[in-house]
């Protein structure tokens, strides 16, 4: 429910090259340092991201190579440079237990250039399902995603020059950041009641009044790691488009400008919906009181666990919410005989505009005693049935239907959700 990414990848198995990441940089062998005559100082490189549908992955490196003057572009090549990459849990997995995208691989360099600055930025192949190069893990037994310890490791194989002619050899590299501007928009926040958060703040230049807020409810993989107190307010952002769809330039146009709110759960939504509610509310109320808030065009969207919160929402606050967009939300239990989520008479009860997506497909979340259960209760609400989860010509799993929602594809009658969402008041 919300997963990120994943590659089946058993803990036991023998990774490709043991320890050969375990240092962030790695010293050029003193032959090859001869061979390009004069050695060079330490450089530092940061890790460059980017959220695909299916999870952040490492797209490209940047060195550091200003302090080494200007370097000649014609000397480099995509050969120029190694780069091996290794992506350990950063917390124990217990024996029989998986982690899913740990990796031990060599990464191939698809490009190289120097960047306006005179860095060298290496091109990574990267891909939705290539092996290697993603941030998160899944662990198994917790049902969570975890932000990998990342370790690269860069060795020069050929020489370089500088525009004058003179050789440079890089004596090693020190690992540096990990940046994603999407992701790194987004600032860090803790509520009263210790609910972490993320929150966009929309461009102020130039605008009048007070802004929309979204607020974005995350699937059950990006919900605190149970029993080992794993809780990073990072994966609601790295897993999925889902929260960043609406920070994105077409969506901020849409809306006028809107907060992105993204509280992270301490477990799971389902786990106690009543519980949640009041802490997601507070967080709505801290933003309104910090920031000029249009608190009549307050919206909640979510995903899968997320999906069932947003529904949960207006059930407990019918006069908070503006529009409500639950993704492959879940209402009847998922155990066989289990008691209803969300029972009937409160899906009768929504007063909120609401409008639902899934896919027919969807192994996790049967869409008929959920979504569409959910849509012939609710008064007039809205319905996006898919048959299948393709974007891009890449079919992603039949669960994954939030990929619409974060690239604005659901429509009615000539209307797309966001353009329907940014239109209602409360």
């Amino acid at each position: 429910m919300g997963v990120g990414m994943v590659t089946p990848v058993n803990r036991r198995t023998v990774l490709l090259a043991a320890g050969a990441g375990a240092a962030a940089g790695l010293s050029l062998p003193v032959t090859a340092a001869r061979a390009h005559g004069r050695t060079g100082a330490k450089v530092g490189f940061t890790l460059n991201a980017r959220v695909l549908d299916g999870g952040e992955q490492i797209v490209s490196i940047t060195l550091g190579a200003t302090r080494l003057g200007p370097i000649d572009p014609a000397s480099l090549t995509t050969g120029t440079f190694a780069v091996h990459a290794r992506a350990t849990s950063p917390i124990p997995i217990a024996e029989g237990d998986q982690i899913f995208s740990e990796y031990d691989v060599d990464r191939p360099v698809t490009a190289i250039r120097l960047d306006r600055r005179g860095d060298i930025v290496l091109d990574l192949a990267y891909g939705e399902g290539q092996v290697g190069g993603g941030t998160l893990g899944y662990i198994l037994s917790r049902g969570r995603n975890v932000r990998l310890d990342l370790a690269y490791t860069i060795t020069q194989t050929a020489p370089i020059r500088r525009r004058d002619g003179r050789p440079v050899s890089i004596a090693s590299f020190v690992q540096g950041k990990l940046l994603n501007p999407e992701v790194d928009a987004f600032s860090h926040h803790v509520s009263r009641s210790g609910m972490k958060y993320r929150l966009y703040t929309p461009d102020r230049r130039g605008a009048h009044g007070p802004r929309p807020v979204v607020v974005w409810l995350h699937g059950g993989g990006e919900g605190a790691s149970l029993r080992d107190d794993y809780y990073d307010n990072e994966t609601t952002l790295r897993a999925n488009r889902g929260a960043l769809g609406f920070a994105t330039p077409e969506a901020q146009r849409i809306f006028s400008g809107a907060y992105v709110v993204v509280p992270q759960s301490t477990s799971f939504w389902m786990e106690d919906g009543s519980r949640f509610a009041p802490l997601i509310r507070e967080i709505v109320a801290e933003v309104a009181r910090r920031h000029p808030v249009d608190e009549r065009r307050v919206h909640v969207a979510g995903c899968s666990n997320g999906g069932y919160m947003s529904l949960k929402m207006t059930t407990v606050y019918p006069r908070l919410f503006a529009s409500s967009v639950p993704v492959c939300g879940i209402v009847a239990s998922l155990t066989p005989g289990g008691p209803q989520l969300i029972t009937d008479a409160e899906l009768a009860g929504i007063t909120t505009p609401t409008w639902l997506i899934t896919s027919r497909d969807d192994p996790t979340v049967p869409p008929e005693p959920n979504t569409i259960h959910a849509h012939d209760l609710i008064p007039r609400s809205l319905m996006t049935l898919y048959d299948q989860v393709v974007w891009n010509g890449h079919r992603f799993n039949g669960h994954w239907s939030w990929i619409y929602l974060a690239r604005n594809d659901p429509s009615s009658n000539g209307t797309r959700v966001w353009q329907w969402m940014a239109a209602r008041r409360r």
